[in-house]
This record gives structure tokens, C-alpha cells and sequence, in this order.
């Protein structure tokens, strides 16, 4: 089996230049800022993220395929790297510090395409995080300088950590009694947002979350690190993997009680 240890470090350097470009902007007073088709913000520290990534794998992995939130899709193969520049936009536009650049490799497999590489880097936060397949999940300043991480073992759900995004989503998908009706059994809700809540499910500070409308480059990167933690990553419909449109994160254990209240 690969080990994936090379791209996990360009990963790094990929994550080091976005970090550079992005934090460079961050709170700028003269940032420009536009409204995509599907009425979400765009910044200019968006765009040039991901041209920045795009640039350095075009040299340094040039037969992968490109998959980026601002420009699509860009050749094809059975690797395929997907790129969110900054996830939580809206947040990075209102000088919130809690958005990340997500960077995964993606490869071909019976399954379809699965992510075997995975970087959340929030320099706001003076976080990161990261996983390979087969090596575990970590956090620290450096991959010399970091701890593995373990999701948590509650395993009940009364004694559970739930971490949202918000209302709205759920209530367009038709499920927001149910989404209410889980937050009463559990013994604590926070509306962290974003990329946070898998992160903390993968360092088990939190148990359980969920998000009912994503696309592929929001949770490629979130899910292997969760599941290299130990934890579990599904859609809503209990499917493995980022694929579903939707996502369930657990340490595992609630993942099926999780699914029962949302699904």
C-alpha cells in the first residue's frame, strides 16, 4: 500500500504558501469581496489561494487532476487533488478568525474516490491538523512536532458534545424537528462552525456533528482526518466517505444514534 508520506509534506508546503497568502489579507480594509451565482461571498484571498496551490501542484504533481472550489475541475487521472482556499468565507470577511484552508489528495478505488491525504490548516487559530491513510491523524506546528489524535469514547449519547453550523440548512432539508429533538438528548450543543466541529470530533472534544449541505471539497480533507483519528465520517444516508452532499461525523461509538435522530 502507498504510504502517502510525500504528498502528506507537499500537503504542508501547499498549506504554507495558502496560509501566507490568506493571513496576509485577513482583516485587510481595502479586501474585495464578491457574491458567487450561488449567493455566497468570494474574496480576492479565495482566489489567489487557490491559484497558489493550483500553481505549485501543477509543478510539483503535474500528471494529478485539480478539483477547487473557485475553478473546478483541471485534468483528469486517478489522483485528484481538492481544494476549498478558504473554508468559512464569511467568517474570513468579517475578521472572524475561525476558516481554514482544506487540501486532500483524492484517489481512485473500487468505492470510487476516496481521500488519502488531508490538511486543515486555520493559521488565524495558530492550528493544524492532518492525516494519511494507514498512519493516524495529528495535530501540531509541523509534521516534527505534533501530537496523534484520538476521537473521544463517550458512548452515550446523553453525555454527548454536539457541534452544528447552524439552523437554516436543516430547516430547508425538511429536518429541523429532528435536528431539535436530537439537541435535547444530548448534554451539550455548540454551533461552532465550518471545518471546526470535525476537527474536534477527531481530537474527541466533541462527539458527534453534523451539516446538512456541503460539497466535496468541504469535507474531502475533514474526513480522512476524522476517520484516521478514529472516528467515523458519513453523509446523512449513512454512506462512507465525503460523497453524500451532506455529513455526520462521530467518535464512532453514537455515529448509528447520530444517523437514526438525522436521517
Amino acid at each position: 500500500m502507498p504510504d502517502y508520506l510525500d504528498d502528506l509534506r507537499l500537503a504542508h508546503v501547499l498549506a504554507d504558501a495558502a496560509d501566507a497568502a490568506t493571513m496576509a489579507r485577513f482583516k485587510a480594509l481595502d479586501l474585495k469581496v464578491e457574491t458567487k451565482p450561488d449567493m455566497t461571498p468570494v474574496s480576492e484571498a479565495d482566489k489567489a489561494a487557490e491559484e497558489l496551490i493550483r500553481g505549485q501542484l501543477q509543478r510539483a504533481r503535474p500528471r494529478d487532476a485539480i478539483l477547487g472550489e473557485e475553478y473546478g475541475i483541471e485534468g483528469t487521472g486517478p489522483r485528484r487533488w481538492v481544494i476549498d482556499p478558504i473554508d468559512g468565507t464569511k467568517n474570513y470577511v468579517r475578521g472572524v478568525p475561525v476558516w481554514a484552508t482544506l487540501i486532500s489528495l483524492m484517489e481512485a478505488g473500487p468505492g470510487g474516490y476516496q481521500p488519502v491525504v488531508g490538511v486543515v490548516s486555520a493559521p488565524a487559530l495558530g492550528r493544524r491538523w492532518w492525516a494519511a491513510k494507514g498512519h493516524g491523524a495529528y495535530t501540531g506546528r509541523s509534521l516534527s512536532s505534533s501530537s496523534r489524535l484520538h476521537v473521544s469514547r463517550v458512548s452515550k449519547l446523553a453525555d454527548a458534545s454536539f457541534a452544528y453550523s447552524s439552523l437554516t440548512g436543516w430547516e430547508e432539508l425538511g429536518r429541523l424537528n429532528a435536528f431539535l429533538h436530537l439537541t435535547r438528548e444530548v448534554w451539550r450543543t455548540r454551533a461552532y462552525g465550518d471545518f471546526w466541529p470535525y476537527m474536534m470530533v477527531a481530537e474527541g472534544s466533541v462527539d458527534i456533528c453534523a451539516e446538512p449541505e456541503l460539497s466535496l471539497w468541504d469535507m474531502a480533507a475533514n474526513a480522512i482526518v476524522v476517520t484516521e483519528a478514529g472516528g467515523t465520517f458519513t453523509g446523512l444516508d449513512g454512506r462512507p466517505g465525503p460523497h453524500s452532499g451532506n455529513a455526520a461525523a462521530s467518535n464512532g461509538l453514537l455515529h448509528d444514534e447520530l444517523l437514526d435522530y438525522l436521517a
